[in-house]
């Protein structure tokens, strides 16, 4: 899963900040831009085990801009950090659907212009549409 984080500059005496907004209470630091991503992921990761191991949800990222919109960001750099927190769902389960063959090559075709797989792109619209419920 992606999440966006924000990067507090870090000077010559602290090091980089890194807040990821969509998950209250998951925070990192880095000495160098390379390693505050690298903890970013290891937190992001640490934070959504938290909640599942406790029965919550993990809650559903919104878009970068919405964050980069709020007076509190103001200065910091955005990123993008994909977390690998499916695994936290439970394990996978191969199924087997049927799809008319137009809208599987529309599946497939979306999903590859956005760097995903034809699994990835269904999760993702599973979440979406939950989200929006």
């Amino acid at each position: 899963m992606k999440f966006a984080i924000a990067i507090e500059p870090g000077t010559k005496k602290t090091a980089f900040g890194v807040v990821v907004p969509d998950l209250p209470g998951c925070f990192s630091a880095g000495d160098t831009v390379e390693e505050a991503f690298e903890n970013a992921r290891e937190a992001i990761e640490a934070h959504c085990e938290a909640l599942a191991e406790s029965g919550a949800e993990i809650p559903e990222p919104r878009p970068m801009g919405a964050w980069q919109a709020e007076r509190g960001y103001k200065g910091w750099v955005w990123g993008i950090v994909e977390a690998p927190i499916e695994r936290l769902f439970g394990p996978a389960e191969k199924i087997n659907i049927t799809v008319p063959g137009r809208l599987l090559r529309q599946i497939d075709n979306y999903a590859r212009e956005h760097g995903q797989t034809r699994s990835g792109f269904l999760v993702a619209a599973a979440h979406m549409r939950r989200s929006e419920a």
